[in-house]
């Protein structure tokens, strides 16, 4: 690779860093690009020419989140936990729980910047919609490998204890996830095939 590819790579790679220190800690509409510029250390032009502004950074940014967050410590912590479907759904909470006792907790990226929008349709508001869909797919394999006769409506209703936990958790309550977890037994309790109870 030439000593200019390097370069550029790495002025990416550290504007990419910093938005996503900043976005996921601070919101998207808060942070300029001048906090970007001087977080990331790179002049404004090599900023503009590696996005072309700001709402591509910001899609930028929740692709990187749905990669690290989503799939690289959720989904690989899930499955690191438990083997049965039915458990990985419940290890979702145990998870959760280790992530809502960390010190600077910040919430769900996805529903903070789909949230922060006024109208609606912004680009980068529709990405957390979808990201946020990818999740309930990801809950809804875990539901149909359960045996779970209406996947698509439980992993719904699974995705709001997970989503409610998260904001209760931003509230203060540290027992969030547990309390979820609880309520997470019954669910699946009323929708496992009564063989796998």
């Amino acid at each position: 690779m030439a000593e200019g590819t390097i370069g550029l790579v790495d002025a990416r790679t550290r504007i990419l860093d910093a938005a996503y220190e900043l976005f996921s800690t601070r919101g998207i509409r808060v942070v300029g690009i001048d906090a970007i510029v001087e977080r990331s250390g790179v002049a404004r032009m090599t900023l503009y020419r590696h996005f072309g502004s700001k709402d591509e950074l910001v899609l930028a940014f929740l692709e990187q989140r749905d990669e690290q967050w989503t799939r690289g410590w959720l989904q690989a912590e899930v499955a690191e936990r438990a083997s049965a479907p039915a458990d990985r759904l419940l290890a979702v909470f145990d998870v959760f729980d280790g992530w809502f006792r960390t010190d600077g907790f910040e919430g769900c990226s996805f529903i903070n910047v789909m949230l922060e929008g006024a109208g609606g349709d912004e680009p980068w508001q529709r990405a957390s919609i979808a990201y946020l869909a990818g999740i309930r797919r990801f809950l809804e394999d875990l539901a149909r490998e359960a045996g779970i006769a209406d996947a698509d409506n439980f992993a719904r209703q699974w995705h709001i204890l997970m989503k409610g936990s998260i904001v209760a958790a931003g509230e203060g309550d540290r027992e969030a996830a547990r309390r979820a977890q609880e309520l997470g037994r019954l669910l699946l309790a009323q929708h496992l095939p009564a063989a796998t109870r």
